[in-house]
């Protein structure tokens, strides 16, 4: 019932959404007045030359008026000079507010993903989010802007020739019964069809935008792997989906715009015959049949664009539906009212499950486990164990689904989101940088105040100085999108520099030094033991060798927390860490055998 509501020409729902897109133009009232009043004028200077034919032609050349002779080139030239300033206000207007809509729509829907929860983004493809950006929004100018120019200069220019045709010769006018009919049906059926048609569109452009990004970012493995066959074939399947809907779009338009011409037609044969009947000829001068042939001639045109401003119209309302339902997503839930100035790091875990929302995947098992203020709590495990899901909990990416998370003894979901995030600083496997210098990327967001001397001590205490200093404007130089001019050391040492200068109480280390080489491991080891001083410390670590001073080592198991003890104990434990530590030092003694060899 719903899609069909959505699908008519202009339910109740397509105004709910248009007159929100309009509110966007609203903010422009004063440029919107001007381009309206050029709107208003254009049509009408056209159809004041149209009904100025009659005096042009029986005037002018029948009777050979001096008085019509020497005005009527004055009139037209004022007419059209009038006409010019009306058609320049309306299109430079029309544009300021088309542009100034798209990027306030974009800025919304951007200031959306920036607070929206993190199980948004885990619930579609990061190009369907781009493309809303890039793509989508550019939909909307056409609804807000565009559509509304043709509606209301084209539907004006309809009226006046119909008041011309009236005032001329209201028999004659009779004609346009043929026509008025026949359009009202192909606009109501050519809506429907545009809106169905964009809203597949939409998704498709999500889907090419998702190929691209995956193929453009995975092109190592695409060629290593001999991938470039299937990532063409995905790429064209995609592309030529798209072909096909907008070729549907063209081919809706097409039809629509020669259906009215043939109507047309019709309309201007019944207008012929009217004139040339016998007890009309008599009545009617030239200049009478030329004033309304041309008017409606030139209502043909207006007709037409009439009909395919649905195309751009119900795109827009389309691509409008799309991003307002993005912008009304509710935020991450912040219901804390305390402020937290600086935690002790006193943290526990109290029967904490976690299922994903998007899978129902039960991630975490009743999950209890304290962390002393600092101290160092290593968290090892087989892939898939839930080490990621536990710590991802504490800045409350994602929040328990039973049990609590308790912070200074109090429950953490207390606290304000932004005040408890900035007591966390995190180092991941993946490292994330950001197309900037590197002093930008070290004092990063809340950090964009450090002075450089703290950028410069933070860099030193990570170790990264000695490189950075080899970069043509040391801590000025730029490093590319993600840090690509760095080799991942270094962009480790650049995170780890970010995570030293935020000085947070509680510090998460997911994989830090996994897939380093062994000088670069030692230099990121190295930082992280001054990092890790007076902070409460949570490690994932699949590397066993890097842990083994941790005051507690968790070992995890299919969401729960099996094992819990020193590095020791849990050796003389003999159980699933002891087998993790056979089984890693079993596989790494042949290989320092054989470096040694």
């Amino acid at each position: 019932m719903n899609d069909a509501k959505k699908t008519l020409p202009f339910g109740k729902e397509s105004w709910v959404i248009y007159k929100r897109l309009l509110g966007y133009s609203s903010r422009y009232k004063s440029v919107a007045a001007v381009a309206i009043l050029g709107m208003i004028i254009d049509p009408a200077c056209l159809a004041l030359f149209t009904k100025s034919l009659q005096p042009i032609v029986d005037e002018v050349f029948t009777n050979k008026s001096a008085f019509w002779i020497f005005w009527m080139p004055i009139w037209i030239i004022g007419l059209f000079i009038i006409r010019g300033f009306a058609s320049y206000a309306t299109d430079y207007g029309i544009s300021y507010i088309g542009r100034h809509v798209v990027q306030n729509i974009r800025q919304d829907v951007f200031d959306a993903y920036m607070r929206l929860p993190a199980t948004f983004f885990g619930a579609e493809a990061s190009g369907h989010q781009i493309s809303r950006i890039t793509f989508t929004s550019e939909q909307v100018a056409q609804a807000a802007t565009d559509s509304l120019k043709t509606a209301i200069t084209d539907g004006l220019m309809v009226i006046y020739m119909l008041i011309v045709m009236l005032t001329t010769n209201a028999y004659l006018t009779l004609s346009l019964l043929v026509l008025v009919p026949c359009v009202g049906v192909i606009v109501t059926v050519v809506s429907r069809r545009y809106r169905r048609i964009s809203k597949r569109i939409q998704g498709n452009m999500g889907s090419v935008t998702s190929a691209v990004e995956e193929s453009v970012g995975a092109h190592r493995e695409v060629r290593i792997y001999g991938g470039q066959a299937r990532e063409t074939s995905r790429f064209f399947e995609v592309a030529e989906r798209a072909r096909r809907l907008n070729l549907k779009i063209a081919s809706t338009s097409a039809l629509s715009s020669s259906t009215i011409q043939t109507v047309g037609a019709g309309a201007l044969a019944m207008l012929v015959f009217l004139a040339t009947r016998p007890t009309v000829l008599s009545t009617i001068t030239p200049g009478i049949f030329m004033v309304v042939l041309t008017s409606m001639g030139s209502m043909l045109p207006s007709l037409k664009r009439l009909a395919g401003v649905q195309s751009s119209m119900q795109r827009g309302l389309s691509a409008a539906e799309d991003l307002f339902e993005v912008i009304d997503t509710p935020p991450e839930r912040d219901e804390g009212t305390q402020i937290l100035d600086r935690t002790r790091g006193d943290i526990e875990f109290r029967g904490v499950e976690l299922v994903y929302p998007r899978n129902q995947h039960q991630a975490l098992r009743g999950v209890d486990l304290a962390c002393k203020p600092g101290t160092v709590t290593a968290l090892v495990g087989r892939s898939g164990s839930g080490k990621s899901s536990l710590v991802s909990l504490l800045p409350r990416f994602y929040e328990p689904t039973v049990g609590q998370i308790l912070l200074d003894g109090n429950d953490y979901q207390a606290y304000t989101l932004a005040s408890l995030r900035k007591q966390i600083a995190w180092v991941g496997q993946s490292v994330v940088l950001f197309d900037d210098t590197v002093a930008n990327n070290i004092a990063y967001g809340e950090l964009a105040g450090a002075s450089e001397e703290a950028i410069v001590a933070a860099a030193k205490a990570a170790n990264a100085m000695e490189f950075i200093e080899k970069l043509p404007g040391g801590i000025h130089s730029p490093i590319g999108q993600g840090g690509n001019m760095l080799s991942g050391g270094q962009r480790q040492r650049i995170a780890i520099a970010r995570a030293i200068l935020k000085n947070a109480p509680i510090l998460v280390l997911d994989e830090a030094t996994s897939a380093l080489d062994t000088e670069s491991e030692r230099l990121i080891q190295d930082a992280l033991q001054r990092l890790m001083r007076d902070r409460t410390t949570l490690v994932i670590a699949h590397r066993l060798s890097t842990i083994e001073h941790a005051d507690q080592i968790a070992v995890m198991d299919h969401g729960r927390v099996v094992e819990l003890g020193t590095h020791s104990e849990l050796l003389v434990l003999g159980g699933t860490y002891a087998a993790l530590h056979r089984m890693q030092f079993s596989e790494t003694a042949p290989l320092a055998a054989a470096r040694h060899a």
